[in-house]
């Protein structure tokens, strides 16, 4: 009996010890990452560390074309990566390249430019194009595609089932990875409560904040699935303005307890493997500021990081936009956005100019070398955790 006692604690012991050690292992998972995130971070040189705080358009690796032409989403666009723009990506490094319609001629020609820039780069791009379903779907919409055509996310959000949302996910997020993508600036996560919104309308998935809610998370879920990133936009809300911020400053007057139950529900405890695209809209009432909510801290770290929770990437909305370039030059915008606390500066009006600025202001210490990193080690996690470090 004894001996059948002595055996059975002996097999107790080893069962415990395996138990422990998968314990070990599973908690470590997530510290992994991050001991991987903060030895590439901790290898980097500055100019690498500021080169992934930008998203930029494939234009903008080529030098030779005017700003204007590069902003110009009908203008002649880029289709391959020349020797020129491949030294350009070497000298001017970012984190990620988003595609127009422009960049496009057909599937061929897209998939091997999009793998020509990854292996142009030395850290894996963030390749991503706005394809939101419905009027804004660069692959979807282009003649050179047979693709699946949704209405609008308002159509789609109007059954109010958030599986439907979540299928349209699945099947953009399916075609999209086919061709090199592996971010979409989608869902848009606004609600539409404003009927004399220029640029939002059928964009959002519903008026109601609940349903909008709702079917941004189905969506979300559907696109990283199928190894896209979903981006949540516009951040901290466009659905409520009159005003279009591709040509000027929008306003939402609305005040922080009315904003909270409505526009910030879709935002509530996001997982960090979400990103966070910011509005060029004022919000007065909950700032005391006319100035961009990319630009506000308050906004930015106060509400969207210290209220609502959210860990993961924030990028700017295209800083190109009016509302942006009216308030002050490419260079001061990308270090404003910066130190209110975005980690992307998407589409900056002149890139060279803007990624100077940010890489002069942290050289001089006007932007803390901690806020650099803090936003490298997020992107960096974010590419780890969505499997494009494998």
């Amino acid at each position: 009996m004894k001996k059948v006692l002595v055996r059975l604690a002996a097999l107790l012991l080893a069962l415990l010890t395996a138990l422990c050690a998968y314990a070990e292992t599973e908690s470590g998972s997530e510290k992994t990452a991050e001991e991987r995130a903060q030895a590439m971070l901790s290898a980097m040189t500055l100019r690498e560390k500021v080169g992934q705080m930008f998203l930029i358009r494939a234009d903008a690796l080529d030098f030779t074309q005017p700003y204007t032409q590069v902003n110009d989403a009908w203008a002649e666009g880029r289709t391959e990566l020349t020797e020129d723009m491949k030294q350009a990506l070497a000298d001017y490094p970012c984190g990620g390249v988003a595609f127009s319609s422009k960049n496009i001629t057909d599937a061929k020609q897209l998939t091997k430019f999009a793998a020509d820039l990854q292996a142009a780069s030395p850290i894996p791009l963030f390749i991503s194009c706005d394809e939101e379903g419905g009027l804004v779907a660069r692959l979807a919409n282009h003649p050179a595609f047979h693709l699946p055509r949704y209405e609008s996310a308002g159509a789609v959000g109007a059954s109010g089932n958030a599986r439907d949302a979540y299928n349209m996910g699945r099947v953009i997020g399916g075609y999209m990875v086919d061709y090199g993508f592996n971010m979409n600036f989608a869902p848009v996560a606004d609600v539409n409560t404003n009927p004399l919104n220029p640029v939002i309308g059928s964009r959002a998935f519903s008026s109601d904040p609940v349903i909008a809610t709702e079917m941004a998370a189905g969506m979300a879920k559907g696109l990283k699935e199928n190894g896209i990133i979903p981006v949540y936009k516009h951040f901290p809300g466009h659905g409520d303005t009159a005003q279009d911020s591709h040509y000027g400053l929008a306003v939402s007057y609305k005040t922080k307890d009315e904003m909270a139950a409505c526009e910030w529900l879709p935002y509530v405890d996001l997982a960090r493997d979400t990103c966070v695209m910011t509005a060029h809209i004022a919000v007065p009432n909950v700032t005391g500021s006319d100035l961009p909510a990319t630009m506000q801290e308050a906004v930015i770290e106060g509400v969207l990081r210290e209220q609502l929770g959210f860990e993961g990437v924030v990028m700017t909305d295209s800083m190109d936009m009016g509302a942006v370039t009216q308030v002050c030059p490419a260079g001061e915008a990308a270090v404003r956005a910066v130190l209110a606390g975005c980690d992307i500066i998407l589409g900056p009006e002149k890139y060279q100019e803007a990624f100077d600025s940010v890489l002069e202001a942290a050289e001089m210490g006007d932007i803390p070398m901690e806020r650099i990193d803090e936003s490298v080690m997020r992107i960096l996690l974010l590419k780890i955790e969505s499997g494009l470090m494998e």
